[in-house]
């Protein structure tokens, strides 16, 4: 009986909470039931709210791949189509105002095919010359024409990684880190190991930030720098690897050739820059710095530099082979430095050296085309190396930095300019343009050398026109003569010149500038401007993209004791008081 009480009141007991007035004599109760059924409430309709909102999602995901499907059944019958339908999806989902960019499937298809041409040429590279200099396709074999210093491979890197070959890139940079040895007795060419191997490794560790590629590159340096042991500070030309001794070639009569001396600026200060060290910068800025003692009103210097005296030769005067790239550089470390007052001396050398240009600027009959002459002291020859076709690329390049009107004067020059060169193509029977033109009254233009040795200036040209104008000729002018590479250049095992661009006779080498500058043009006339973009990236003559690094009075790698700043004074002059790329696979 107990146990029957106790069940009963115990019943009872549960029974009185589910009595309002029970709840009625005990508001706290009362407010903690209320704050329970409002928190159980939220609960409930949260977890409601998200499990529509996720079934709004995967039906909207749903839809989507039911597009993607429907998109794959076209793309092998209509692929353009296809790309405007994506671009009609990214253009929706971007917010007001916003224009999805999506690339041209034309340019997408020439890039692709540029591509496929380097990894010909880099495959027939590996196959049949390895770790050597360069490759002689039609014997099937390799030839050290730099004393073994791989420059096939070194000038390669940066084109491998832009185009995102990255097995190709690693098989390469564990050569390099294993492999690539500069102790050798070879005489080198202080010019070209700077602008290949210098410059090459260095672009590699700006692209990548592996540190093998920027010790490389100060062990080479260290190797070249008694070349600029001479009483002015202008380099000799030719320097031992191995055992320093320095000198110039014979056949300057002792001189240094502009060129040669003056184009180092960019990848030695850049060298500074990544390693805090100012030696290297100190010595390629004295150059300029001597250089500009006796630097003529009109800027235009001949080809040969007393490395001892500091004082031009009578000899030519040329935008064309030895002398071009030294204006080049002028230019370019003032882009280099990020257009600071700390490098406008270079941009003020640079302008006098346009104003000399513009006399040298002459028009053909009957066609009109713009052509830059040489000079031999007084007198001015119709001749034009297709070296020189750098020229309009520089000048559309240097063409913002002045005011308005000089700046439209300049730009309509660099496209005729432009125009010019890509005729050089165009008017033989291969396509291809030879070594050099020369100009005659009411006869336009006529080949004078007629080899092509797969040289990169004029499409260096057309992209810089084309980054720089928005103008899609350029474009087709570049397909053109890619095709004409193809059509003539490509064997079963690389790419090899003409001996004769008339009749087609093909020679026996691949040059290595064609992997690293005129493949990589090419490929970047085809991609969106982003990719290696020129404010943040400039190229050295070799087109070894190096990062912009805002150069400052005395300052090296933020590091400043006031004594770094060249004292380029020009006369009549006030002294003169810029990252990431996409890489499209």
């Amino acid at each position: 009986m107990a146990r029957n009480r106790s069940s009963s009141s115990s019943s009872s007991g549960k029974l009185r909470y589910c009595n309002p007035a029970y709840y009625l004599k005990r508001p706290k109760r009362l407010a903690m039931l209320l704050i329970v059924f409002v928190s159980v409430t939220l609960v409930v309709w949260d977890r409601q709210t998200l499990v529509r909102e996720h079934e709004v999602e995967l039906s909207k995901l749903n839809e989507e791949v039911t597009q993607l499907r429907n998109m794959l059944e076209e793309i092998k019958n209509n692929p353009a189509n296809v790309i405007e339908k994506i671009d009609h999806i990214k253009q929706a989902k971007q917010p007001p105002g916003i224009k999805a960019f999506v690339e041209d499937p034309i340019d997408i298809q020439r890039k692709q095919k540029v591509k496929d041409a380097m990894i010909h040429a880099w495959s027939s590279y590996e196959k049949y010359a390895w770790g050597q200099d360069e490759l002689q396709p039609q014997t099937k074999n390799g030839v050290n024409s730099f004393g073994g210093l791989g420059a096939t491979l070194i000038d390669a890197l940066d084109t491998l990684y832009i185009m995102g070959l990255d097995e190709q890139f690693q098989r390469a940079r564990e050569w390099v880190a294993s492999s690539l040895d500069f102790n050798k007795s070879y005489d080198a060419s202080v010019f070209e190991t700077t602008i290949r191997v210098v410059g090459g490794l260095l672009s590699a560790y700006d692209l990548s930030g592996d540190k093998v590629f920027l010790e490389k590159a100060r062990d080479i340096a260290d190797r070249l720098l008694p070349a600029w042991n001479t009483r002015t500070g202008i380099p000799y030309n030719v320097i031992n690897l191995a055992h320093g001794n320095p000198h110039n070639p014979s056949w300057t009569g002792g001189e240094s050739i502009l060129a040669d001396s003056g184009t180092e600026q960019l990848e030695l200060i850049a060298l500074s820059q990544r390693t805090g060290d100012p030696k290297y910068r100190q010595k390629a800025e004295k150059v300029i710095v001597e250089l500009n003692k006796t630097f003529p009103a009109d800027g235009l210097l001949p080809i040969y530099i007393s490395p001892d005296r500091g004082t031009p030769s009578y000899s030519t005067i040329t935008f064309g082979a030895m002398g071009d790239s030294f204006y080049e550089y002028l230019l370019k470390v003032w882009i280099q430095g990020n257009k600071t007052s700390a490098v406008k001396p270079y941009r003020d050398m640079w302008e006098t050296s346009m104003k000399g240009l513009l006399s040298l600027v002459r028009r053909s009959t009957p066609s009109s085309f713009t052509y830059i002459c040489e000079k031999n002291g007084d007198s001015l020859i119709d001749k034009m190396d297709e070296l020189a076709c750098f020229a309009p690329g520089m000048i559309a390049l240097g063409s913002s930095g002045y005011g308005p009107g000089d700046s439209e004067k300049f730009l309509s020059l660099a496209e005729e300019l432009a125009w010019t060169c890509y005729n050089f193509y165009q008017s033989t029977p291969t396509k291809l343009a030879g070594e050099n033109y020369f100009f005659r009254d009411g006869q336009d233009m006529s080949v004078g050398t007629s080899w092509n040795i797969l040289r990169p200036e004029t499409v260096e040209s057309l992209f810089y026109m084309w980054r720089l104008t928005g103008n899609k000729t350029y474009k087709e002018w570049g397909w053109n003569i890619f095709q004409a590479f193809e059509k003539n250049s490509r064997i079963e095992s690389g790419y090899v010149g003409l001996k004769d661009v008339n009749t087609g006779d093909k020679d026996n080498m691949m040059q290595s500038f064609f992997l690293a500058e005129t493949l990589k043009y090419l490929y970047l006339l085809f991609s969106p401007t982003t990719v290696i973009s020129l404010d943040e990236w400039v190229f050295n003559t070799e087109a070894h993209p190096l990062k912009i690094v805002t150069q400052r009075d005395g300052e090296i790698s933020g590091r400043s004791d006031g004594q770094h700043r060249p004292n380029i004074r020009l006369r009549g002059r006030k002294g003169g008081r810029f990252i990431d790329d996409i890489r499209i696979h």
